[in-house]
């Protein structure tokens, strides 16, 4: 399969600047999976910039409906 890494680019909202993975959503997947937490385009902005990305977080944001 082809990466359309260019095209993810344009959705991607994670802030940390020096991750090898923004823009290669299977290897972001696969990463943030592993230590229980989901990827930055699963959050808001504003949550996801304080790199909270766990499952726990991501299921109060939808009980808060902002997700």
């Amino acid at each position: 399969m082809e990466c359309k890494k260019e095209k993810n680019l344009q959705k991607c909202n994670c802030s940390y600047g020096s991750c090898p993975r923004t823009g290669i959503c299977c290897d972001c997947i696969s990463y943030h999976l592993k230590m229980r937490q989901l990827p930055a385009c699963c959050f808001p902005d504003d949550v996801e910039k304080t790199y909270d990305r766990s499952f726990e977080k991501f299921a109060d944001l939808v009980s808060a409906g902002r997700v």
